[in-house]
């Protein structure tokens, strides 16, 4: 790979003109623009075609879907080295998404980068700072998801949110990432991609009966684990495919997130076609059509893995409870939870947020809602539907969906996240006490929704489109004026001051904050629900760092000894004396650390509280590359067993950093208080370019370094 310093001369360009896609000035065959919002910003199938065919010569071989569009965006295709799980591929995004609570620190970087104007398309969409309580009208709504408006048919796009990838369901490649990642393609640099493998699932038969799209992730997930997806694209193909709406598409390539797939991807057919059409969208898809051979995998094509589901034979799943991939049919989940202990009575359903809350998904549910008040029923449980969008909210008011869902008992919320990130004001219960919920939402780890460890909550499916209010707020046409100013004792914002640049030594001496024991989400590691409104301001929610995770010392939640004053107290408190003494640490992590979200606070709050390494079994893919671009050392320990030797009151010194270089493991000595040490070896997965961020201390502060040479 080239060296990082290479960029520099696109990085000054990015400075004053559009660095983004050099050809757009180039004749276009036909200009069709990405979305409603940027007519002069347009689709580049050409573009597309001629590096698909430039790699396909090299290659040699039939290519996957997932192929034709990641390579189809290298920045330099005839030279790019290409091998599936090894490689690192330098890509150009089409476009970026970012939510409102990760789009706070994404904004405050690319301030902090100095350039005066982003280099492709970039959005806010506000939907995670809304809270839940008492309904749609009262807590405001706002949101366009990415399907409605942004997602097309061969677009490779990052978002900052984890749910990105739902724009698969309409064919795109759309990929969760952290904030330093979005403001590397915002700057116009080559984002940077370990090549991904590609999982494939063949889907026969057809959906039908009570099992849906959502039935599909559900089972798939029970089979590959929430880690089996790590490093791969899911790329779903078969003749069952066209059986799924696009919005069932878009549902499954959601949760895709939860199997720690790198994203997930359908092939272009009909129903997307009809999707695009529906949404006011009719000439993107006839250009899919004239390029429909670039957007379906070639025959013959290679998966490094597959999976075959026949449509005919699926039942409905419910999954839980506490992680995702625990999958039960629906038929035998009774049984289990009676075995398991687990609590009978459901207190709340909840369907909607950004998994299901398409029109079909809420048509499904009203539709049972109806036949229950034809009975004279009405909810005996709890019952709230969140719309997943503002085109959404606006068809199924206008359809009459809303009003049968209310008249059965339903509480119709904002088009927002929600309950689903923990946005939820629950009343009905006490934290502590034992529960069960049901959800059509995507996630389900401990303390997910409502905050309460002893929520046992099960993921489910629930059982002509109106465009609603146009919320879309264009950028300034002249921007040469805008400044930003925030106010010094602003409790919501702060602006960013760059991490500490590596000293040029080994890590001597690091104290063990905590030896995490079990699953340790982004949840855990960074909260959310009434966390979010601190998005924007680094030390005030690293106040909330690592308190869900439980220590294996004593088996307790934000709760860890200090090993200079020998108290347990909360982590943010211990993490605080010990920056303030001058005493770096690291964190001792179990298996595939930091899944879930792409929640970048889950690096940054460690790097601004004094952590220098985090050391685990294995890593979920996002967090692992938010690690890397804040400074910190992302680090596995070659032998998975070695997690037993180390004890929280060990002191740990890592050696090899002078000498630090790609596939070259790094020394771990682990000093136990009675005087003995051993020691042990760390695999990372750095490349030259991220270790050139650890040495600048984080990737911004090397982008940095670039502008003033």
């Amino acid at each position: 790979m080239a060296p990082y310093s290479l960029l520099v001369t696109r990085l000054q360009k990015a400075l004053g003109v559009r660095q983004y896609h050099v050809a757009s000035v180039l004749c276009q065959r036909a200009k069709v623009a990405m979305s409603h919002f940027e007519p002069n910003e347009y689709i580049r199938y050409d573009l597309l075609e001629k590096n698909i065919d430039i790699v396909r010569k090299r290659l040699n071989r039939p290519l996957t879907l997932s192929e034709k569009i990641v390579y189809g965006h290298l920045d330099d295709p005839a030279k790019q080295e290409i091998e599936r799980g090894k490689t690192y591929l330098r890509l150009r995004p089409d476009r970026v998404a970012m939510q409102d609570a990760t789009a706070q620190m994404a904004m405050l970087q690319f301030i902090s980068s100095g350039l005066p104007k982003v280099a492709v398309p970039s959005t806010i969409h506000c939907d995670h700072l809304i809270e839940a309580q008492l309904g749609g009208e009262k807590d405001l709504r706002r949101a366009k998801i990415i399907l409605e408006n942004y997602a097309y048919p061969g677009v490779l796009l990052i978002g900052t949110d984890s749910h990105t990838p739902n724009g698969g369901g309409l064919g795109g490649i759309c990929i969760g990432v952290g904030g330093a990642d979005a403001v590397d393609v915002m700057a116009g640099i080559p984002w940077e991609l370990k090549c991904p493998k590609v999982i494939g699932v063949k889907l026969t038969g057809s959906l039908s009966g009570w099992t849906s799209p959502k039935d599909v992730i559900l089972k798939v997930a029970g089979i590959l684990t929430v880690k089996g997806g790590t490093g791969a694209i899911v790329e779903y193909h078969g003749p069952g495919v066209d059986s799924i709406s696009c919005t069932g598409m878009a549902t499954i390539c959601n949760m895709g997130a939860e199997i720690g797939a790198t994203t997930s991807v359908f092939p272009y057919n009909h129903r997307m076609k009809k999707y695009l059409s529906k949404t006011g969208r009719e000439d993107i898809a006839k250009l899919a059509d004239e390029y429909k051979d670039h957007l379906v995998p070639d025959p013959g094509c290679h998966y490094d893995q597959l999976i075959e589901i026949n449509l005919n034979e699926l039942k409905p799943h419910i999954n839980g409870p506490f992680t995702p991939d625990l999958a039960h049919p629906v038929a035998e989940v009774g049984t289990v939870a009676e075995k398991e202990g687990w609590p009978l009575d459901i207190r709340v359903g909840l369907i909607g947020s950004c998994t299901n809350s398409s029109y079909e998904d809420m048509g499904r549910s009203a539709a049972v809602a109806k036949q229950a008040l034809a009975h004279g029923l009405k909810c005996k449980s709890q019952f709230t539907i969140t719309p997943g969008s503002e085109q959404i909210r606006a068809t199924i008011e206008r359809d009459g969906y809303a009003q049968i869902l209310r008249e059965v008992g339903g509480i119709v919320l904002a088009n927002a996240c929600g309950p689903c990130i923990g946005q939820w004001d629950r009343k009905d219960i006490k934290k502590g006490e034992k529960n069960t919920i049901v959800t059509s939402y995507n996630r389900n780890f401990t303390g997910r929704n409502d905050a309460n460890p002893e929520t046992h909550a099960f993921v489910t499916s629930p059982e002509e489109f109106d465009p609603g209010q146009d919320t879309y707020q264009h950028p300034p046409k002249d921007s040469s004026g805008q400044r930003v100013d925030v106010s010094p004792t602003s409790q919501r914002l702060q602006l960013l001051e760059p991490f500490d640049k590596w000293d040029g030594k080994d890590l001597e001496d690091l104290q063990i904050l905590i030896k995490v024991k079990g699953k340790c989400t982004t949840d855990h590691i960074s909260a959310a629900g009434p966390w979010l409104k601190f998005r924007g301001h680094l030390d005030n929610i690293s106040n909330n760092l690592l308190i869900g995770a439980i220590n294996i010392e004593n088996g307790k939640a934000n709760s860890v000894r200090n090993a200079v004053t020998q108290e347990f107290g909360p982590v943010p408190d211990t993490a605080r004396y010990y920056k303030k003494h001058g005493i770096r640490w690291v964190v001792i992590g179990d298996e595939n650390y930091g899944e879930g979200s792409s929640r970048e606070h889950a690096a940054l709050e460690p790097r601004h509280l004094g952590g220098r390494a985090i050391i685990t079994k294995s890593f979920a893919r996002i967090h692992e590359t938010n690690l890397k671009k804040q400074g910190l050392l992302p680090l596995t320990f070659a032998d998975p067993a070695d997690y037993n030797k180390i004890h929280p009151v060990d002191k740990l010194t890592i050696q090899g950093l002078k000498d630090f270089a790609p596939g070259k493991p790094l020394k771990c000595i682990i000093k136990h208080p009675n005087g003995t040490q051993e020691t042990i070896l760390l695999n990372h997965t750095f490349n030259e370019t991220q270790i050139e961020w650890f040495r600048a201390g984080s990737a911004l502060n090397r982008m940095k370094e670039l502008q003033q040479q």
